[in-house]
This record gives structure tokens, C-alpha cells and sequence, in this order.
């Protein structure tokens, strides 16, 4: 994969990742999906990595898989080809976006397609520029959604809503996906990188741990009953009073001062 279709770098305790193909509207070949996979994980064991920024290139935040460089084409298949790429593939993406023990923003720049509606709604925060669209392609192409599309979905704006667009594939505006709740905030389309980097800057800040902690509580709270989630929620609690972030945060609180977290 050439280096130039995906970026990445820390700065100041944020670890930056842009897709960087424009030509295809930063269309995800199998190469840079699993370098994004790997580089997720490296920021999720980093302890010098405390947040991450998601984004693209050009016109578009991501037009999904890569159908014409011969992954999705049509052709001779042994039974069980599909459902493995998938795993290992869009589904394991996405999974690596949930599972990511840092908090996530996608600043989407552009159109977001498919897997790349996928990728960006299964960030901890969605910030949108005014040119950004989001579209769920798949019944355009034929297809089923993948990608956890329809786990997210539904649980982002419910299961008319999910369906309603899912069915029609219609192309949704950056100002309609707020309405509905896909996104957290839809700003001006060259205020997106300084929002994105003002968001990043304050989770930096923040006890990481605790917001990992908090994260694994939110992204499970919806798939099972209240007594496993209080249970989960106690040992949330139990595991992140261990932390040197909490202990500061108390002692703060006792000194009338403001926290300084160190993310341990």
C-alpha cells in the first residue's frame, strides 16, 4: 500500500489518522483497512495516545470498500468466502473502532458511504462539515448493509428510522444527520479540522481510563437487562477507583482546585 493513502501521526497525546486517497473518495482497499485495523490497536495499547481524530481527503470521508480493485466483483466463490472477508474484514474494522480504548472522532469532511458511514457512526463523537453527506449505498449496489450497519443504526435513530434509510439508499445531508442524531455537531466545512483538533485536545485531558471505562458501559448498555449493566457499572467503578486519575480527581475536589489528569 503506498504510504500516501493513509495518514498518521501523534501529537500533543492525539494520534491523527486521515485517509488519504482522494482520487476515490478515500475509498478503503484491503491494505489501508488493515493498516487502519493495526493502527487503531496501537492507539488503543498506547499509553502516550489518549485520543484519536478519524478523517479524510478531497471531497469524500469515505466511500466504503474498494469494489473495483476485485474484492466485491462478481466470480466463481467456495461457500463461506463471503461471510470470512466480512468478519475479518468491514466487521473487524468496525469492531476495532468500538473496542478502541480511546475515545474516537470522525471529523467527516465529505461524503460518507457505506462501510464509510459505518466507520464514521461507530466513533465516540461524529463532528460533520456542512458538505458532508451520508449515504447507505448498499441497497443501490444490491446488497445487504455490512460493516455493523445494522447493529449501529438502530440504536443510533431506531428501527423505522434505520430502515427508512437502509431501504431507500437515499443520500442524507450533514444538517438532516444532526436532526436525527448521527452526529454530534455540524460545523462550517473549513472550521472542521479546528473543531476536530479542539475536541481531541480536551479528551487528551481528560482520565483516560475513566473514559475507556466509560465507553465499555455506554457501547454495551443496549445489549443487556438492567442487572447486568449495574453490575458492569460497579466494577466500572471498582476497577477505575485503582486509578491515579481518580484519586487526583478527588483529591481536586477536596482542594477546591481543578483536576490535572495524567491518563494513568
Amino acid at each position: 500500500m503506498p504510504v500516501s493513502d493513509l495518514g498518521h501521526d501523534v501529537r500533543e497525546q492525539v494520534a491523527h489518522i486521515t485517509l488519504d486517497r482522494p482520487e476515490a473518495l478515500n475509498a478503503l482497499t484491503p491494505a489501508m483497512r488493515d493498516r487502519l485495523i493495526g493502527l487503531l490497536e496501537e492507539a488503543s495499547a498506547d499509553p502516550g495516545v489518549r485520543a484519536v481524530v478519524l478523517t479524510g481527503t478531497g471531497r469524500g470521508f469515505c466511500a466504503g470498500a474498494d469494489l473495483r480493485g476485485g474484492s466485491g466483483g462478481a466470480g466463481p466463490r467456495i461457500p463461506g468466502d463471503v461471510s470470512r472477508v466480512l468478519r475479518l474484514g468491514a466487521q473487524r474494522l468496525v469492531s476495532a473502532v468500538l473496542d478502541c480504548e480511546k475515545p474516537v472522532i470522525a471529523a467527516v469532511n465529505g461524503t460518507a458511504a457505506g462501510l464509510g458511514a459505518h466507520l464514521a457512526l461507530a466513533c465516540d463523537l461524529v463532528l460533520a462539515a456542512e458538505s458532508a453527506r451520508f449515504i447507505e449505498v448498499f441497497v443501490r449496489r444490491g446488497l445487504v448493509p455490512d460493516g455493523g450497519g445494522a447493529y449501529l443504526l438502530p440504536r443510533l435513530v431506531g428501527p423505522h428510522r434505520a430502515k427508512e434509510l437502509m431501504f431507500f439508499g437515499d443520500t442524507l445531508s450533514a444538517a438532516d444527520a444532526e436532526r436525527l442524531g448521527l452526529v454530534n455537531r455540524v460545523v462550517p466545512d473549513g472550521e472542521l479540522e479546528k473543531t476536530a483538533r479542539e475536541w481531541a485536545t480536551r479528551l487528551a485531558a481528560g482520565p483516560t481510563r475513566s473514559l475507556a471505562l466509560t465507553k465499555q458501559l455506554v457501547n454495551a448498555s443496549l445489549d443487556v437487562d438492567r442487572a447486568t449493566a449495574f453490575a458492569a457499572e460497579a466494577a466500572a467503578q471498582e476497577i477505575n477507583m485503582t486509578t491515579e486519575d481518580a484519586g487526583e480527581g478527588l483529591r481536586a475536589f477536596v482542594e477546591r482546585r481543578s483536576a490535572e489528569f495524567r491518563g494513568r
